[in-house]
């Protein structure tokens, strides 16, 4: 049986009416998901709809189960944040496997059209702000009904990473050093907020003129140190080319923690940010060895892993500079924050 036609019997099942689906096509994009988009045709009403499935390899297995991933975007739209809404979750007997489906949202997601098309400049202007007032947002969610989340403070991730990067017999000495400075610096965090994991230019749909729409792939949503978040979107990757800006290659960090704490965000200590920024370029770059690695075992073989593979010299660069950055700045004892 068909994808096409199983996909049509689980909506059936779930959504009621005499379902019909068209134009289903798999997507590039997702080292860690199968993503397919689809319309999706009941009672002559046709609803943009995107299928997730369970997908992935290396250190990407850290991704959340499907039925959890889709429990936590519901908790984000019923927060009132700009998330896609769940229609409904596959169970086994739908025969497609673990996966959910969402309504799919109009919008850019290519980083580099986002930053580089003169058309995009109003919505530019708006995003530093709209990052900071969503992650404050999902900072605030509560988490009583997300007991299923693991809890990933900065030791743990730290061991985390440094394991599945010992078990690929690489010796990289910016590795070494950055591995070192954040085991001696890490940050003890008394409690812990719904972390996003992956919040970053390119997981967001942005319009030309109002900005961010929706914030899209939640399958690395954890417990942890909100402050992770805002570490993570300032990685110099995830500028695509505009290092000078900061956050995500369209804004800077000063509007970014004023808008978060403006709206309800915790205090910021900035060399904490510094910390999970480093992290999250150390991470990157395990991510990077992990799907070289998967690539070159042929587990399965992929064009995509390769190309995210090539990568690994660049966050040794990233490393190198921002440990130079921070061993420069005034240090706050992250320790004890």
């Amino acid at each position: 049986m068909s994808n096409q036609t199983l996909i049509a019997e689980a909506a059936k099942k779930y959504l009621g009416g005499d379902p019909s689906v068209q134009d289903l096509q798999a997507l590039t994009g997702g080292a860690a998901s199968a993503t397919w988009r689809f319309d999706l045709t009941i009672n002559s009403a046709i609803i943009p709809c995107i299928l997730r499935l369970q997908d992935g390899a290396g250190i990407e297995t850290l991704a959340l189960n499907k039925t959890i991933e889709a429990r936590v975007q519901t908790a984000a739209t019923e927060a009132g944040l700009p998330v896609a809404k769940v229609l409904f979750v596959l169970q086994l007997e739908d025969k497609l496997g673990a996966g959910y489906v969402m309504e799919r949202l109009p919008g850019a997601s290519i980083p580099q059209k986002i930053l580089a098309d003169d058309s995009f400049a109003p919505g530019r202007r708006l995003m530093t702000s709209q990052c900071g007032e969503i992650l404050a947002g999902i900072h605030a969610i509560n988490t009583v009904d997300l007991a299923a989340l693991p809890t990933l403070s900065a030791g743990p991730l730290l061991d985390l990473y440094e394991q599945s990067y010992r078990s690929m017999g690489q010796d990289l000495p910016a590795f070494e050093l950055a591995f070192r400075w954040l085991k001696a610096n890490a940050p003890t965090v008394l409690s812990s907020a719904l972390v996003h994991g992956d919040f970053r230019n390119g997981n967001f749909l942005v319009d030309a003129d109002t900005g961010i729409t929706t914030v899209l792939d939640w399958e690395l949503a954890h417990l942890g140190d909100p402050m992770e978040d805002l570490g993570w979107l300032c990685v110099n990757s995830w500028r695509f080319g505009k290092s000078e800006l900061a956050v995500g290659g369209f804004g800077h960090r000063e509007e970014l923690f004023s808008a978060y704490e403006k709206a309800g965000g915790a205090t910021i200590d900035p060399a904490r940010v510094r910390f999970w920024e480093l992290l999250g370029v150390l991470k990157w770059g395990v991510i990077c060895l992990s799907m070289s690695s998967s690539h070159l075992t042929g587990e399965p073989p992929s064009l995509e892993r390769a190309a995210i593979g090539r990568r690994v010299s660049e966050t040794e660069i990233d490393l190198i500079q921002l440990l130079k950055l921070i061993l420069k700045e005034p240090q706050n004892d992250a320790s004890t924050h």
